[in-house]
């Protein structure tokens, strides 16, 4: 009610309470069911009980769906993306998870912070697992098109690995920072999935760090992790293969691997 009361000074859309009947013929559906996490607690750690409820979300949900992109909030994202691709067998794609779209909107904004410049200007992305093996794409990092260790140098502004520790610590430390704050994370994770779903309704491609099963890139399959993904009407309908260093790689490949681990718990 409380925000159906403010809709008529922002546009025409209805808010209600509705039933899983409502799913049929939806462009797309956001999934966010699942029980909070705690100041205390890893998102791995909320598991067994997120997915027996995303079990049932589906379960009620697959006699009503008939298309549209199923996008995933619920935590942990990426198992929970991994396996309703795996229970509902859609077009490759077609089922996503918000994965790190959310830590790198923080990253950059850090950085932005950092150089005093204008948050459009600045090109970076947190891949793998939206969890304690994600990392940012630092040999990808650019201000303007300009890649950051030719920025900085030109500017004046130290550069090393000493910055990039204490912005990325900041960063992978924020939602347990809010957590702790305020109980629970609400409006960045929204503004993403808003930036999402214009995407997909609005035909607005976007590319994002979502989490989609990967089918091959990298060398990797089986698992879903995080890549910077062209975002559209059909859901995700490329994931990109950028020119990482070997040590990204080997990072990338040991997220996977970590993701894979906590999937063979559960089969």
């Amino acid at each position: 009610m409380d925000i159906q009361h403010g809709i008529p000074y922002m546009g025409s859309s209805s808010v209600r309470v509705g039933t899983y009947s409502d799913c049929a013929n939806c462009d797309l559906i956001i999934i966010t069911a699942g029980r909070n996490r705690r100041p205390t607690e890893s998102r791995i750690d909320m598991i067994y009980d997120n997915i027996s409820i995303m079990k049932d979300v589906v379960n009620q949900m697959m006699p009503y769906y008939s298309k549209g992109v199923i996008l995933i909030v619920s935590n942990p994202v990426d198992i929970l993306t991994f396996k309703c691709d795996e229970w509902m067998s859609l077009d490759n794609g077609r089922i996503m998870g918000t994965g790190c779209i959310l830590d790198t909107s923080r990253l950059i904004r850090k950085i932005a912070d950092y150089t005093k410049m204008n948050i459009e200007a600045i090109k970076c992305n947190i891949v793998g697992e939206h969890g304690d093996t994600q990392f940012p794409v630092w040999s990808r990092l650019a201000i303007a098109g300009v890649p950051m260790d030719e920025y900085c140098n030109d500017i004046g502004l130290e550069w090393s690995e000493k910055q990039r520790d204490n912005i990325y610590r900041n960063v992978k430390n924020m939602g347990t920072e809010i957590i702790t704050a305020k109980g629970r994370t609400h409006f960045g994770i929204a503004t993403c999935v808003c930036s999402l779903a214009d995407a997909i309704l609005n035909q607005r491609p976007t590319i994002a760090s979502v989490t989609t099963p990967l089918k091959g890139e990298y060398g990797i399959k089986d698992v879903a992790i995080s890549l910077p993904s062209i975002v559209g009407v059909n859901g995700v309908e490329h994931r990109l293969e950028e020119h990482l260093t070997d040590t990204e790689r080997k990072l990338l490949h040991y997220s996977a691997d970590s993701l894979n681990s906590v999937l063979s718990r559960l089969s």
